[in-house]
């Protein structure tokens, strides 16, 4: 027979307490990084800056008030006015205009030198980190000349031999930074392979093409995603140099780095043309690398375990 404490117990649990509980699993990793890094408010922040900055160049044929190559003699070295809310240049182009055209050609020189330099960096360092020996010391020998040049002057080497174009200048970014990811990932891959799971994988006759996807580069992708946003940004910042040089997008093609070697000639009688690309690269820069900061937080499996046990303090505090 129960007594009354126990009566009372029993019958505070209702179905939708006792749902409740049922329903309380423990969070995945995604949901866990996810967290993470919504509690990064760096992190957040920029993200939302890169995602306007994306939008505004992708969506620039719509929202650019003007064409950015239209030349307006009239109109030339105009200060920013409501119709023209970042001025114009020495041609009468209008700046905004400008700025969203030129943030298409920076983004996407920088998603093109992550995509070569993972693309060919990654699987270079998956084959010296595994095989070793031999094939792991030629590797990494040919990455470490390539490491002996400055990476910018090595691409001002580069494209100077093949010209000046900006697929040229992709192409020779992307060289500069395989090396990067190829010892990045020959580092994650000389670790893994040592993993329990690995060794198991190993014993269980898995093939090695399977452990090399399956079991290494799937536990080594974290921290090539935040390499791929380090090297995003820059691929930014070098795009620009190169265009300042000449050597990048040519004219009339808006380019951030290029309309700052443009602004420089009209410092004291238009300083708004040289405020505009100075503001816009270091926002793209500044909000990828917190984007970086706050996935290599968030993909860390060591926050995951403090976010677990902080969750489960405070359910325990409620409960």
């Amino acid at each position: 027979m129960l007594d009354g404490t126990t009566k009372k117990e029993t019958s505070a649990v209702t179905p939708v307490t006792l749902a409740a509980t049922l329903g309380r699993r423990e969070r995945s990793g995604p949901q866990l990084a996810l967290r993470q890094f919504a509690r990064n408010k760096a992190a957040f922040a920029g993200a939302m800056v890169l995602a306007l900055l994306v939008i505004g160049s992708v969506a620039a044929p719509v929202v650019a008030p003007f064409d950015p190559i239209q030349i307006s003699l009239a109109n030339k070295l105009v200060p920013p006015t409501p119709a023209h809310l970042l001025g114009t240049d020495y041609f009468g182009r209008d700046q905004m205009s400008r700025v969203l055209y030129g943030g298409q050609v920076s983004l996407y020189v920088g998603l093109l030198v992550v995509v070569i330099a993972a693309a060919v960096g990654v699987p270079i360092g998956l084959v010296a980190g595994f095989i070793g020996g031999r094939v792991d010391n030629l590797l990494m020998r040919l990455m470490d000349a390539l490491l002996t040049f400055p990476p910018l002057l090595l691409a001002v080497a580069i494209v100077g031999s093949l010209g000046a174009d900006i697929q040229n200048v992709m192409l020779a970014l992307g060289i500069v930074n395989i090396p990067i990811f190829a010892r990045l990932v020959r580092g994650s891959t000389l670790a893994l392979r040592e993993e329990v799971y690995v060794e198991a994988a190993r014993a269980l006759g898995a093939s090695p093409l399977r452990i090399v996807f399956l079991h290494i580069l799937r536990n080594a992708v974290a921290p090539i995603v935040v390499q791929m946003t380090v090297t995003f940004s820059s691929a930014i910042i070098s795009e620009a140099s190169l265009s300042f040089l000449g050597l990048g997008a040519q004219p009339p093609t808006p380019s951030w780095g290029r309309d700052l070697n443009e602004a420089r000639r009209f410092l004291e009688d238009a300083p708004w043309l040289l405020i505009a690309p100075t503001a816009v690269i270091m926002l793209s820069v500044l909000s990828v690398n917190f984007f970086g900061d706050g996935l290599r937080d968030a993909l860390d499996p060591r926050s995951w375990r403090d976010e677990g046990k902080r969750m489960k303090a405070t359910r325990a505090v409620q409960d």
